[in-house]
């Protein structure tokens, strides 16, 4: 119930800053990841995008070289037509950049609809290992 409220509180917020604004963007993907058609959308998208963003990773780390590889966080809003929108990564490394404006350009698996919402939020916990 909290952290509903947290979530509210930081939506409501009219001061709320870019950081929290992420924070809240993620918090809600988390909620709908945990929510009853979470684990089957999580299925279908990584099943569809688990190589070609592993592929694409490495080219944004290729391209940004000596890159920074940091862990980063993407949140994005799946459209109905399973277009992703509002793509952000924080923090905004140029290969966490790199990797959000791959994920613009992809069509997703189309979301499950979610009562009083148009737009399906994802939220993807990137870390690079060797």
């Amino acid at each position: 119930m909290s952290i509903i409220l947290t979530f509210a509180l930081l939506l409501a917020s009219p001061s709320a800053g870019h950081h929290e604004a992420f924070a809240a963007r993620v918090l809600r993907g988390r909620l709908v990841e945990a929510g009853p058609t979470g684990a089957a959308y999580q299925k279908a998208l990584w099943q569809q995008i688990n190589d070609p963003a592993a592929a694409a990773l490495k080219e944004c780390i290729a391209r940004h070289a000596p890159a920074d590889k940091s862990p980063f966080t993407v949140v994005a809003n799946v459209r109905a037509d399973g277009k992703p929108d509002q793509v952000v990564a924080q923090p905004a490394t140029p290969v966490a950049s790199c990797f959000a404006d791959w994920l613009g350009t992809n069509t997703l698996p189309v979301p499950p609809e979610l009562a009083n919402e148009p737009v399906y939020p994802i939220e993807i916990d990137v870390s690079i290992v060797p």
